[in-house]
Parts: structure tokens; sequence; C-alpha cells
């Protein structure tokens, strides 16, 4: 998975790669990727597609925070300086936006369109989880039913879709 994240950011734009691997870099467990590959195994799936979507997921992942860090103004993540402080809140957000077009270039030219559904409604269900934790930012009365709604749509619906993605490789039944 490191691998083909490191194949993948590649660009001629040096900020991309630059600012990629050190986000890349800082650490993270990959426990999206991890079960994207642990499920592919447990349907049996042994073929080479489960790296390189593993990889997607984490690229999606490493989006979010980018843009997350601009929202919340965060000046560390996993105990480093963030993008946003270092190069600013625009490379962070164009860079993240680079990792989040990529991942779906990458899941278009793997050619499965159950895949491409599964990470489409998710990464949408996803930016809708941000939007709901933005409106309700700093809201000290908010409820629990939109509470779980940005956890949720935030955190969950990716750690689903990675686990749908590693059986939809081997065509496992719903």
């Amino acid at each position: 998975v490191e691998a083909e994240m490191g194949k993948n950011f590649a660009s001629q734009i040096s900020m991309i790669p630059t600012v990629s691997r050190y986000l890349i870099a800082s650490g993270g467990k990959r426990f999206r990727p991890i079960l994207l590959l642990l499920c592919a195994r447990l349907s049996g799936y042994r073929g080479p597609r489960a790296a390189p979507l593993a990889s997607t997921i984490e690229f999606i992942h490493t989006a979010t925070l980018l843009h997350d860090d601009v929202v919340d103004r965060a000046n560390t993540r996993r105990g480093m300086a963030s993008a946003n402080t270092v190069w600013g809140n625009g490379a962070s957000v164009l860079v993240g936006d680079f990792l989040f077009t990529k991942s779906f270039h990458l899941i278009a030219e793997d050619g499965s369109l159950p895949i491409l559904r599964v990470i489409s409604k998710a990464t949408n269900q996803l930016a809708e989880g941000e939007v709901m934790q933005l409106v309700k930012m700093g809201n000290p009365e908010i409820g629990e039913e939109d509470y779980r709604f940005v956890v949720v749509n935030k955190t969950a619906v990716l750690i689903s879709a990675a686990c749908q993605i590693g059986v939809i490789q081997d065509e496992a039944p719903p």
C-alpha cells in the first residue's frame, strides 16, 4: 500500500508529492487500507487489485485530513506542524483535491462500477458530514442525532466503504 501511494502521488508539480509525502510520512495507522486488505482476504481474494484500491482509500482519508486542518485552523497533525501551517491553506486544499480526484481516477482505471458506486456514495456522505460539522461547530447545544450524523458520515462511511471494496473485488455476494 505504501509503495502504491508513493507511485500514485507522483506529479510534475513538485508541491503535490512534497505535501503528500509530508502528511503520509507523519504516520497514521492505515486502518482503512488494512480493513480493505483483510476483507479481501476474508472473501478469498488474492489478486493484484487489493493494494492499489487500499491506497485509494488512504488517499481519500489523507485528503480529508488536509481539508480538516484548514477548516479547523489546526497547527499540528500527528505531533508535527500541519501541512497548512507549513505550506498554507491554499496548498493544503489543492493537494487534498489532487489526492481526492486521483483516487477517483485510480478507481475508474480499476474498472469496477460497483466499487465506484460504493466510494462515490461514501465520499458524498463524507462531504455532508464535514459540512454538518462546520455548521454545528461551536454549538454547545448540538444534539445526539446531529453528533451521530457527523461521526457516521465523517468516519464510519469510509471505514464501511473500505470493507465493502475489499469484498467486492472477489465479486462476493452482498
